[in-house]
């Protein structure tokens, strides 16, 4: 039984009152309990902790907030609707109002249209969100972020990751499209480092995801728009905090790579996240930041303070439940930099990458390869991750995997 199209007479309810239409769902309580234990008997608008407890109780790493359709749950990578009235640009602009609980986050929004804001519902848990307009009504999108920050086995970081976040200096730089996790692997390696060095962490974050404790470590967190103004600027700064580790949430433009490649050239750690696919992409991506003149000694920098570069995705498992990670990596081997390096040599990347295994590499195909064998994914879901599908069925076929 659907609620009614006023969000109203919730009481007396005896079968679920929401769910999600043709999706294998985690285990957990019925949506239906979720929405019910947060709101009262009669709800007067949508309310956004009864959404964001069911989305929670079901596994769901996203929350689609927008007029025109009900609350959109990402499970395991697909959008499904919970069973609930289409929101209205009123009932859309109230669960927006009642995310943006920060008067900063509401200014910024109201003139700019968008706003990047982290919001903690206290027993429903913590979530990135970005608010935005479209076509003249609000709306927002908001990511679950788990509390506890989950380990690199949790996550399916291959075992090179953990002596690759010991580092001491250098740039590491972690790749991969919007919703790859790699802010959650960036997490994970901090929590490492927190727990195994004594030293300052420094994180500059856009917003703050994982909340970190001083474990061994002592770690400052900074966040764009409350504790500095961008990247750059707080980057700058953290240079005269005496960081021995920093985080930089996101590389977004020249200035802000240029300061971390003279950071890590000086003898810090540097872990940063960056849009790319691949290992190849990341090389022209932040070559390419810059300009012309520019570029020759950004390439001499870049490989000189490289310490390994991480690309990742997330792939549906063939087991439906949850969403796999794949990765390449490259680390900082003499023919990895000499590529870096020599625009020439860029392209043979790949080829270096997937004879390095003994340095702990290996590009998407190979990996790809192990998952497929293990039954993890599927060679159709594979197919949408490799970046040369002829390679991946000729390594399949020489591994006697036959379709």
């Amino acid at each position: 039984m659907p609620i009614s199209g006023n969000w109203a007479e919730t009481q007396n309810m005896t079968a679920p009152v929401a769910q999600i239409h043709g999706a294998a769902l985690a285990d957990g309580a019925p949506i239906a309990e979720a929405l019910q234990a947060a709101q009262s008997k009669v709800l007067a608008r949508p309310q956004l902790r009864a959404i964001l407890e069911a989305a929670i109780a079901h596994g769901a790493s996203d929350v689609h907030i927008r007029p025109g359709n009900p609350p959109l749950l990402r499970v395991t990578g697909q959008l499904y609707p919970l069973d609930l009235p289409e929101l209205t640009e009123q009932d859309s602009a109230d669960l927006v109002d009642q995310a943006l609980t920060a008067e900063a986050d509401r200014v910024a929004f109201r003139q700019q249209h968008d706003c990047d804001f982290a919001l903690t519902l206290e027993g429903a848990g913590r979530f990135r969100v970005n608010a935005y307009r479209t076509r003249g009504a609000d709306a927002m999108v908001l990511r679950h972020v788990r509390e506890q920050v989950p380990s690199m086995d949790e996550l399916g970081l291959p075992r090179a990751v953990r002596s690759l976040a010991l580092a001491s200096g250098g740039i590491l730089l972690v790749c991969g499209p919007t919703g790859s996790g790699k802010s959650t692997s960036l997490a994970a390696m901090v929590d490492v480092i927190n727990r195994e060095r004594r030293c300052h962490i420094l994180t500059i974050e856009d917003p703050i995801e994982y909340l970190h404790p001083n474990k061994l470590s002592t770690v400052s967190q900074r966040e764009l728009h409350t504790d500095t103004s961008e990247f750059a600027s707080a980057l700058r700064a953290g240079m005269r905090q005496d960081p021995d580790v920093i985080l930089i949430g996101e590389i977004r433009d020249a200035e802000t790579m240029r300061t971390a490649l003279q950071a890590a050239q000086t003898g810090h750690f540097v872990l940063a996240s960056m849009h790319a696919r691949s290992v190849v992409d990341v090389v022209h991506r932040v070559v390419d930041t810059f300009p012309v003149d520019e570029q020759r000694q950004i390439r001499a920098s870049f490989a000189e303070s490289m310490q390994a570069i991480i690309c990742q995705h997330l792939i549906a498992s063939a087991r439906g439940v949850r969403r796999v990670l794949t990765c390449e990596i490259a680390t900082a081997t003499p023919r990895v930099k000499e590529a870096i390096a020599d625009a020439n040599k860029t392209a043979s990347l790949h080829e270096i990458i997937a004879e390095g295994e003994y340095y702990g590499m290996h590009t998407f195909e190979q990996d790809l390869v192990r998952l497929v064998l293990a039954g993890d994914i599927t060679v159709e879901e594979a197919e949408t991750v490799a970046s040369r599908p002829a390679d991946l069925h000729v390594a399949l076929r020489r591994a006697g995997h036959r379709d």
